[in-house]
């Protein structure tokens, strides 16, 4: 993780809007992303971070996440990543069992969404 990355986390962590067991969840997902040789920078995994903090934060405060127009485009783009599909169901599964934020299956393929991106600039 790089410096801008990490005050990206410090921020949130600071800033008093978030639960600390949420930045903790992410950060520890972020360690594992670049354990697995991911490019975990703020360039790569920034936006990956934010969104991640914020739909937990949101389900933990009991607000509900809709369901995206977008939904249907966004699961047909991630038939090509199923690799992507399979690491977001799993920090879900996780985020579930440390944190007891069940992610709805929109926010799922969103992180998926993340997630195969980040694998992109790991091959590409």
């Amino acid at each position: 993780m790089d410096d801008q990355l990490a005050l990206r986390i410090q921020l949130f962590r600071e800033g008093g809007q978030v639960r600390p067991g949420v930045v903790d969840f992410v950060a520890a997902e972020l360690s594992a992303l670049s354990d697995e040789g991911a490019p975990v920078t703020e360039e790569t995994a920034g936006m990956l971070t934010s969104h991640l903090i914020m739909a937990l934060t949101r389900l933990l405060d009991g607000e509900s996440i809709e369901k995206f127009e977008t939904d249907e485009q966004v699961a047909a783009e991630l038939a090509a990543h199923p690799a992507a599909v399979e690491r977001a169901r799993r920090t879900a599964a996780r985020a579930e069992t440390e944190l007891g934020a069940t992610l709805p299956d929109s926010e799922i393929n969103f992180l998926a969404l993340h997630l195969a991106v980040l694998a992109q600039r790991v091959s590409g």
